[in-house]
């Protein structure tokens, strides 16, 4: 079996802690580098419930796309929900390993991931990483569709593609509208609203869209939007990246057990819809 420090190794190979945002916080977090890995466990939060699911798996360690601390902190007491997660881990050495914003530019990255999910095929980045001579790696990806479809119909596609939550997917645009050209963006993607334009594309499928950024997109031009949970965005990347490495553990004969959380960790548990008809009504209420 490899060392934690060479699997690590091969992690920083695929995802370089250098080409993460100067605000990041990636790489590893817990863990011996000479202790000795078979399993991993892919996930998108380094939530209790995950290092919980982690224990009872057996794993050795934990990617997740998510930092667990994203700024400084002066303790990890297990008072703390992110302290319990800290001596979780160690109490059952079970490393934790971080790879966020270096894993959104990548090639492979989370946009891939994403326009594989939802069957479009990856055009060229969205904004391209200028220390990237072949012009693949970068924020977002430009994709097209296999064939036109209405607004309405890619909306329905990226629900059953996507994994489910409570929020589904929200549209923003005339439902019968065609769409050919989509970027999308895994994870917050509403400061992306000046490239999407300039890309000329029909769709921008992405996560956490705001109410004022969404509106003012929708009065400068014909832009339909696809607001998708964050977590649904991202987890693709979990399956693209358990691949990666499973296929390393081949080349090396490691002989790793790689898995893929499927536990929903985004934070909305339920959705109450709007009533449909309005024939009645004269407005927002007071």
């Amino acid at each position: 079996m490899p060392r934690l420090s060479e699997v690590i190794t091969a992690l920083e190979n695929l995802w370089p802690a250098e080409r993460a945002e100067s605000w990041d916080a990636v790489g590893t977090v817990v863990g011996d580098p000479d202790q000795e890995v078979s399993r991993v466990l892919f996930a998108v939060d380094p939530v209790q419930e995950i290092v919980d699911e982690a224990v009872k798996l057996g794993a050795d360690l934990l990617v997740t796309h998510h930092p667990l601390y994203l700024r400084g902190t002066t303790t990890v007491a297990a008072t703390h929900f992110k302290g319990r997660v800290v001596h979780t881990l160690i109490k059952n050495d079970i490393a934790l390993h971080v790879a966020h914003t270096n894993a959104d530019t990548a090639d492979p990255g989370v946009s891939d991931a994403l326009a594989g999910a939802l069957d479009l095929r990856v055009v060229r980045p969205l904004v391209p990483d200028p220390s990237d001579k072949e012009g693949r790696r970068g924020l977002g990806r430009i994709c097209e569709l296999d064939h036109p479809l209405s607004l309405k119909d890619f909306a329905a596609r990226a629900a059953a593609r996507l994994p489910a939550t409570a929020q589904g997917i929200r549209v923003a645009g005339d439902p019968e509208a065609v769409v050919r050209t989509v970027a999308v963006s895994g994870g917050s993607g509403d400061s992306l609203f000046d490239v999407v334009r300039a890309a000329g594309v029909d769709a921008f499928l992405t996560a956490d869209l705001r109410h004022h950024p969404a509106s003012e997109a929708r009065a400068q031009t014909p832009l339909a939007l696809l607001d998708a949970a964050h977590w649904a965005t991202e987890w693709p990347w979990c399956e693209l990246a358990a691949t990666q490495l499973d296929e390393i553990s081949d080349r090396h004969g490691w002989g790793l057990r790689v898995h893929v959380s499927k536990t929903v960790t985004d934070p909305w548990t339920a959705h109450a819809a709007s009533a449909t008809d309005t024939t009645d009504s004269l407005g927002a209420p007071n």
